[in-house]
């Protein structure tokens, strides 16, 4: 059994960091899988933020991510991270963790329990 958690969020100031990080039990990391991480903000549907697929290479950012996120995993620790930098009131949201095994048919898809972000002045 796969569970996702994360951890990492908090408030922060306009123009500030957070690494958010999820930490995977069960082998989900061992197998061919992609890891994401998605956001949804109030009222809105839930988006990918980035992902990452198992050999770590090659991530895909959402454009509103490219240049100040950067998403990282860690096999040997389970743990897939991201880094947010030049933080942004818009970027406040639920932040989540996914993790997609690709080993079962059909594709298996995991969700953590989401940590909350907010970037406030």
């Amino acid at each position: 059994q796969v569970q996702l958690v994360e951890s990492g969020g908090g408030t922060v100031q306009p123009g500030g960091s957070l690494n958010l990080s999820c930490l995977a039990s069960g082998n989900i990391f061992d197998r061919i899988s992609i890891m994401s991480w998605h956001r949804q903000a109030p009222g809105k549907q839930r988006e990918l933020v980035a992902s990452i697929a198992s050999g770590g290479t090659r991530p895909y950012y959402s454009d509103f991510a490219k240049g100040r996120f950067t998403i990282s995993r860690d096999n040997a620790k389970n743990t897939l991270s991201l880094q947010m930098n030049i933080l942004k009131p818009q970027n406040t949201a639920v932040y989540f963790c996914k993790a997609v095994d690709l080993e079962q048919e059909p594709h298996r898809d995991y969700w953590g329990q989401g940590t909350q972000v907010t970037v406030s002045s």
